[in-house]
């Protein structure tokens, strides 16, 4: 059983001795940390919180314990319900909250939940606000409201409407080519919101869908991970011929990953990589992805005429770095986009009316569309930890290894080579190294990987 918490929020399983898992106690004191902050920080005086939540089964469980403790604390509450997280990003501003809670563990498996922290622009919580957070957590420094300050509680279900309104409006979703072109496209939602907003936005949209694991039970037909191995079912119905485009989303919808007409993988990488290309060839600019992402983001955006710069992996670092340096698009390899005319936050339905606007100017298939893209292949390795393991030890002998190379260690260490190039990095969300590697194909790129890890597990003896 497990229980992280980092300066992105609390994640663990559910069940088990408090301190040691996502369980009923530790829940109330994170709220009740976040909500101190929340007070004692906060620019606005909405005296307001928006919560919302994916399918998973534990999120009822959790969103009542939440709810709860930020009443108890004097917040009044908006309990969006089933919601992706970019909605509830979305919400924050449109509800005109202090911040929201998302109650989620995005890719984790069916039995992890997690709370997610937003502030007021609905955008993460920054490194050292996050650290604010845990330290008010471990000093259980916060108070709690007398009966006659307690806050108030309000359900309010039209925030998937509200998004979808938002992405609709967006002056580079084309709707006319959409609807004209005909797609039918086939959804791979995992049995959570994506089942609930998905339909919605494509029906919007003009889109013909069919949409498996559509029931948002929480209990995911497959693992919840967007990656090739854990979508053959999507994969086989995409070889029937009936479909455009499939569509495969997490349980939380902030990432995307696309499959060819002929049922081969777009790959999630290019996600970003192609609705940049869109956006670039209309609004000319920078783009921002972190360190673990393909190089084939900054081949485009350089073709452009644009700049490319590289963040620490993180959603909260890739925005920052993009209001640094003005970039019209950004996002992570792992199939998040953030188009900052929308909002600074990775949302599936923006990539969506994005690539759909793209394929339908275009008129050619999903496979001639990525064919156009630069070629690269990643590797995608981990290293389970012990709780002896000393990561930064390890970090530091690879660092040391490679020092005749580029070696970037913002966040892990990162070597490039002059051709190919490999990212190590302890995971925020799980007890793991990830060991992330590029080159010209996947074999190459999963032997620099393993070797990486060889090297190791050598160190380990």
């Amino acid at each position: 059983m497990t229980l992280i918490k980092s300066i992105s929020g609390i994640r663990g399983t559910i069940g088990g001795k408090a301190g040691d898992t996502l369980n009923p106690l530790d829940i109330v004191k994170f709220t009740s940390a976040y909500a101190t902050f929340i007070r004692r920080t906060a620019e606005t005086s909405y005296n307001r919180i928006v919560v919302g939540r994916d399918a998973r089964i534990s999120g009822e469980m959790v969103r009542s314990v939440v709810c709860g403790t930020l009443m108890g604390m004097g917040f009044d509450v908006v309990d969006i319900g089933l919601a992706t997280t970019p909605t509830t990003e979305l919400a924050v501003t449109m509800a005109q909250a202090d911040g929201g809670i998302i109650i989620t563990a995005s890719h984790n498996p069916r039995q992890w939940n997690a709370l997610k922290l937003l502030n007021a622009k609905g955008e993460f919580l920054t490194k050292d606000d996050g650290n604010m957070v845990l330290e008010i957590a471990e000093a259980e420094d916060f108070e709690y409201a007398d009966v006659d300050q307690l806050g108030h509680y309000t359900r309010d279900d039209s925030f998937n409407q509200r998004h979808i309104d938002a992405v609709m409006a967006l002056a580079l979703v084309d709707k006319e080519a959409i609807g004209n072109a005909g797609f039918s496209v086939c959804v791979d939602a995992i049995n959570s919101v994506g089942g609930v907003i998905l339909p919605q936005l494509l029906d919007q949209l003009g889109v013909k869908h069919h949409i498996l694991n559509a029931e948002p039970t929480g209990d995911f037909a497959h693992n919840p991970e967007p990656l090739e191995r854990n979508l053959q079912g999507i994969m086989e119905e995409m070889k029937s011929g009936k479909y455009d485009l499939g569509i495969v989303v997490d349980p939380d919808v902030d990432r995307l990953a696309f499959i060819c007409e002929d049922g081969r993988m777009f790959g999630e990488e290019y996600t970003l990589v192609s609705v940049a290309d869109y956006v670039l060839g209309r609004t000319p600019g920078n783009t921002v992805s972190n360190l673990s992402s393909t190089r084939a983001l900054r081949d485009v955006t350089l073709k452009h005429g644009g700049q490319y710069a590289a963040a620490a992996v993180g959603e909260v670092n890739v925005t920052t770095k993009m209001k640094e340096v003005g970039a019209v698009i950004g996002g992570e390899g792992n199939g998040g986009v953030i188009y900052p005319e929308s909002h600074y936050g990775r949302d599936a339905l923006v990539g969506i009316a994005l690539f759909l606007s793209s394929l339908a100017q275009k008129g050619c298939k999903v496979s001639e569309l990525r064919a156009e893209m630069p070629e690269y292949c990643i590797a995608k390795n981990r290293i389970d930890l012990t709780p002896d393991t000393d990561v930064d030890a390890i970090l530091e002998k690879v660092k040391q290894l490679y020092a005749d190379q580029q070696v970037n260690d913002i966040d892990g260490v990162k070597i490039d080579f002059p051709d190919k190039w490999v990212h190590l990095r302890k995971s925020n969300t799980e007890p793991i190294i990830r060991v992330y590697s590029e080159a010209a194909t996947i074999e190459e790129a999963d032997k620099l990987g393993k070797d990486i890890m060889q090297v190791v597990y050598d160190m380990q003896g």
